[in-house]
C-alpha cells in the first residue's frame, strides 16, 4: 500500500499565505499530497485554494457577503467555522483526506477546534496556534485525539522560529496519517473511566472479564482530558455501554478547579441513549492543579498532594450533597437503560477505614443525599461493598449479563 497521504490545510490566506504554502511546500516534500482550503473573509490568498472562501462559506449555509455584511468578525468567523467543519467532514466522508491541519491565532484556533470536532477519532487531527495549551480553550471544545503545537514567533510573516514549529507540523501530521490505526469497530466497546490502581481497581478485574464476554474495554484517566475523550465518544454513540465509575471530574467542575472536562460531564452517553452503570469512584475528593492556588470554594480544607502536578482536597458533608444533587441532576437527562452502583463501604482507597482520608460521616450523609435524589430513570443498586472489592465488580458484571440476556447489549 502506497504511503502517499492527502492533508487539509486549513487558514485564512489572505492574511497566512506564505505561512500556509510553506506548510504545504513541506508536506509535498515528505511525499504527501495537499488540498488547501482558505476561510479567509475579506481577502484572497496569492494564488486559488483548492476550496475557496466562497466554498466554506456556502457549505455552511451562508454566503461571503452575509459574512462581510455582518459587520461583526465574530459572527462572520463563526460562519466560516460553520463551514469548514461541514466541508471537512464531507471530504473525510468521501474519502479524499487522511489528516487535517489548520494554522491560525484565536481567530484560526476557534474554527480549528470546530473543523477538528467534526472529524472521527483516527483522523489525525493537528492544529498550530499562537494559544496552544492555553486556558483560552475551554476542554468541552477538545476532540478526543487532537494534537496541538505552539506556533512560536508566527504572529506576523515567516521567519526561522516560527519555521521550525510549522516544519514540525507539517511533518507530524503527515506522519501520524501514515502510521495511525483507526479504531477497528470489530467488537462492541465498553467505555470506562478510572484512576491509577493505587486508589481505584475494578478495572483490574472488570478487563479480562468483559473481554472474555466478546467486547473491548477502553479505559479513560478521568483528570479532565480524558473525561472530556470519554465524553465526546458517549455522545456520539461510539461505545456499546459506559461503566461511568470514576465522576470526580463533575466534582471538581462544580467545584470551581482547572481540571474539568466541562459541564456536560456525565452526561454524553444519556444524550445518545448508550446503557450505562455509573458509581462514585472519588467522589469526595477535588482535584486541582498542585501548583496553583486551592480554588476559593475549597480554601481551609485538608488537602492531600498527589504529586507536583496534582494535589486533592477532600469535600465537606454540605459539598458532597451538592456533589450528589449534580450526578442525579445529569442522570436524570439519560435516555437510555441507567443503573447507579452504589458501594456503601467507600469510593476509593484511601477512604477505607483507617485510611488516610477515611471521612465514615461524610460518607453516610452523601449516600443518604444520594438515595433522596436519584432520579426515577436510574436504577439505584445499594451494595455492602467497597468499590475496590471483588463484590462491587461481580455486581457491574451481573447488570452486563443481565442487558445481554435482555437484548439491551449485543455482543457478536
Amino acid at each position: 500500500m502506497s504511503d502517499t497521504r492527502t492533508i487539509l490545510v486549513v487558514g485564512t490566506y489572505d492574511t497566512k499565505d506564505d505561512e500556509l504554502n510553506y506548510i504545504a511546500d513541506v508536506i509535498r516534500g515528505q511525499g504527501g499530497r495537499v488540498l488547501t482550503m482558505d476561510v479567509s473573509v475579506l481577502g484572497d490568498p496569492s494564488k486559488p485554494a483548492d476550496y475557496s472562501k466562497h466554498d466554506v462559506a456556502e457549505a455552511g449555509g451562508h454566503s461571503i457577503q452575509e459574512a462581510i455584511d455582518g459587520g461583526d468578525e465574530n459572527l462572520a468567523m463563526q460562519i466560516m467555522a460553520k463551514g469548514a467543519a461541514t466541508l471537512a467532514a464531507r471530504l473525510h466522508h468521501e474519502g479524499a483526506l487522511d489528516g487535517v491541519l489548520v494554522l491560525g491565532g484565536t481567530m484560526g484556533t476557534d474554527l480549528a477546534l470546530d473543523v477538528c470536532s467534526a472529524l472521527p477519532l483516527g483522523v489525525p487531527k493537528y492544529i498550530v496556534s499562537t494559544v496552544s495549551f492555553s486556558p483560552l480553550i475551554p476542554p468541552e471544545r477538545l476532540p478526543a485525539d487532537v494534537q496541538m503545537i505552539l506556533w512560536a514567533g508566527g504572529l506576523y510573516g515567516l521567519n526561522s522560529v516560527c519555521r521550525a514549529s510549522l516544519s514540525q507540523a507539517a511533518g507530524a501530521v503527515l506522519g501520524a496519517a501514515r502510521a495511525v490505526e483507526p479504531p477497528k469497530r470489530d467488537r462492541p466497546l465498553i467505555g470506562m473511566t478510572s484512576f491509577g490502581k493505587t486508589v481505584l481497581r475494578y478495572m483490574v478485574a472488570l478487563k479480562p472479564a468483559l473481554e472474555s464476554r466478546g467486547f473491548e474495554v477502553a479505559v479513560f484517566h478521568a483528570t479532565g482530558m480524558g473525561g472530556r475523550a470519554f465524553e465526546s465518544l458517549a455522545e456520539e454513540g461510539a461505545f456499546a455501554a459506559v461503566l461511568d465509575f470514576a465522576p470526580q471530574e463533575l466534582g471538581n467542575h462544580i467545584m470551581g478547579s482547572s481540571i474539568s472536562a466541562g459541564a456536560t460531564r456525565m452526561t454524553g452517553a444519556g444524550k445518545s441513549g448508550t446503557p450505562q452503570i455509573v458509581s462514585i469512584g472519588c467522589y469526595d475528593l477535588v482535584d486541582f492543579v498542585g501548583w496553583q492556588e486551592v480554588p476559593p470554594k475549597l480554601n481551609g480544607q485538608e488537602v492531600h498532594a498527589h504529586n507536583r502536578l496534582l494535589s486533592s482536597v477532600m469535600m465537606t458533608p454540605d459539598q458532597r450533597c451538592e456533589m450528589a444533587r449534580a450526578m442525579a441532576g445529569q442522570l436524570a437527562q439519560a435516555l437510555g437503560p441507567t443503573t447507579l452502583l452504589l458501594p456503601m463501604h467507600g469510593g476509593n482507597e484511601w477512604d477505607r477505614p483507617g485510611g488516610p482520608l477515611s471521612d465514615p460521616e461524610g460518607l453516610v450523609v452523601f449516600i443518604e443525599e444520594l438515595r433522596n435524589v436519584c432520579p426515577e430513570n436510574a436504577e439505584l443498586i445499594e451494595l455492602e461493598a467497597h468499590i475496590n472489592d471483588e463484590g462491587f465488580a461481580r455486581a457491574a458484571l451481573r447488570q452486563i449479563d443481565d442487558w445481554i440476556q435482555q437484548g439491551v447489549l449485543n455482543v457478536q
